[in-house]
């Protein structure tokens, strides 16, 4: 596909960050090996779903794939006799349900291409370097000063996205990282506005925002120029990872856990919260705050990739705050991102779960009340603070920044109010799927609630009373109807009763003489 192409007419443009689910519905043995049925499931709705068929061979080439990763995943040994056995297929396949479970609850490995491909091979079938790579050649017939040096593999967590390693001929010395994305489902600006907004990147200066070098886009895919930064990014120095290493590499499972010293939580913290502050004010949507996002230039963070907003990416996190009503505009997605990230940033590693119960020790309380702002059960219940809030709080109130650049970036009214009807566009879409989410649970509940074993024992209780109730009314009735009888029959007045299937007698005045 050509870089100035359009996408294909009816192009289903999927937000890769929804969850898969996947169970095992059924075994079947055919010949010498046995073959998984399993439904996969996209989000909360059933009606979202499909089966696959899957055998073990295929679970182990995954598994040999994801070992980049350093996790030790628990996937069932393999056996060569007796493999067949009724009793060992479903014990296979409590051992592959498992093995389901836990990849596809990881947030990392559950977002990767290498699992997106087993569980939904219809979507996942496409090698998006190659087609990155046609697009990237399109660019150089028209820009031939730049050339690409290789491809940087797997660097980052996103599937359409791919990074190369550039030169340009005048200075062959200097290193760029050209990186090229598809749209996502929240692209709502026009073409024209697209290409036009991408296109102003590179006069965005601000101190804490990584320049844009270049940038253009198609009607389809965007493509954005950055000077190569050896020292990586702020997950890299928490990390202690390679820049140039594999995202599943990188991040998975390092090998220390440490966080970073408490001066630099709150310089950092601050610069971070300065540029949001400087985005939030023009107006211009970001949602896409994590620490891979966040290079280091020096003793200084800067944001990365203000793009993906622009292109309708969804946000790493996405999975999270779509479980809270009250996080439902950009600015408190990317307040609640910076909990995440000020977490790493203490911690060294991520949260377990949101929201957070309790907070490890830290290196000041200061930190810990920053973070039950962000994410703690009360904080997800109730909204976010806003930016300005957060930067009056004691841990960031006191840093002095030293930087003196002037923050520009100038965005044409006209310009400024497509973005905002983008931003309510992207919002909309994210409320409607708190929505979903929320009734789902509230139906789960219920569904659980109803099915518990004191729920049914109370049902029990409350059938038997209800029976007992019954056959005493039913009683009752009965010994009422047998008093009324022994009544009637003592009494003169009243008729003697007559059984409906004996016939009346006549009457004797039909035969009495005139």
């Amino acid at each position: 596909m050509a870089f100035m192409e359009k996408p294909p007419a009816g192009k289903v443009l999927l937000d890769d960050t929804a969850p898969l689910s996947a169970g095992i519905e059924a075994s079947q043995s055919l010949h010498s090996h046995t073959e998984y049925i399993i439904r996969v499931q996209r989000g909360i709705s059933i009606e979202n779903s499909w089966q696959i068929v899957r055998r073990y061979s295929d679970f182990d080439l995954l598994n040999s794939s994801l070992q980049i990763s350093g996790l030790s995943l628990p996937l069932p040994p393999k056996k060569l006799i007796g493999n067949m056995d009724r009793e060992f297929i479903a014990e296979r396949q409590k051992g592959l349900q498992n093995y389901l479970n836990v990849i596809t609850t990881n947030h990392i490995l559950s977002n990767c291409e290498l699992v997106k491909k087993f569980l939904d091979p219809s979507n996942y079938s496409a090698n998006y370097t190659e087609i990155a790579l046609q697009q990237v050649s399109m660019f150089f017939r028209s820009e031939p000063k730049w050339e690409v040096v290789e491809p940087l593999r797997d660097i980052g967590w996103r599937i359409r996205k791919r990074y190369f390693l550039m030169k340009t001929k005048n200075q062959p010395k200097e290193r760029l990282v050209l990186s090229w994305a598809d749209l996502g489902p929240d692209k709502y600006l026009s073409d024209k506005d697209f290409q036009w907004i991408i296109r102003l990147l590179p006069s965005c200066l601000h101190p804490y925002i990584y320049r844009v070098t270049f940038a253009t886009a198609s009607e389809s895919s965007a493509l954005v120029i950055r000077t190569f930064n050896e020292k990586g990014t702020l997950k890299d120095l928490i990390y202690k990872a390679k820049p140039k290493d594999p995202f599943l590499k990188k991040y998975c499972n390092p090998k220390k856990i440490q966080g970073l010293e408490l001066q630099q939580i709150k310089t950092f913290g601050r610069q971070i919260l300065e540029a949001l502050k400087f985005l939030h004010e023009k107006g211009f949507p970001y949602g896409h705050l994590h620490s891979s996002n966040v290079m280091l230039e020096g003793e200084m963070c800067q944001l990365l990739d203000l793009e993906n907003s622009l292109l309708g990416l969804p946000s790493f996190y996405r999975s999270y705050f779509s479980q809270f009503r009250k996080i439902n505009t950009l600015e408190s997605v990317d307040v609640h991102c910076f909990g995440h990230l000020l977490y790493e940033m203490t911690y060294g590693r991520p949260p377990d779960s949101v929201p957070v119960d309790a907070f490890p020790p830290a290196p000041s309380e200061a930190v810990v009340a920053v973070l039950e702002a962000l994410l703690s059960q009360e904080a997800c219940k109730n909204g976010m603070p806003t930016v300005s809030r957060l930067l009056q709080m004691p841990l960031f109130s006191d840093v002095f920044l030293t930087s003196s650049e002037k923050p520009q970036f100038k965005i044409p009214t006209k310009l400024k109010e497509a973005l905002k009807i983008a931003k309510e566009s992207t919002e909309k879409r994210l409320i409607e799927e708190q929505k979903l989410i929320h009734q789902h649970r509230r139906l789960t509940r219920a569904k659980s609630h109803h099915g518990s074993e004191e729920e049914r024992r109370k049902r029990k209780i409350l059938a038997r009373k209800k029976s007992k109730h019954s056959a005493f009314e039913s009683s009752e009735d009965q010994t009422a109807k047998s008093s009324n009888s022994n009544n009637s029959a003592g009494s003169g007045a009243s008729s003697p009763l007559t059984s409906p299937s004996s016939p009346t007698p006549p009457s004797t005045a039909e035969h009495a003489p005139f």
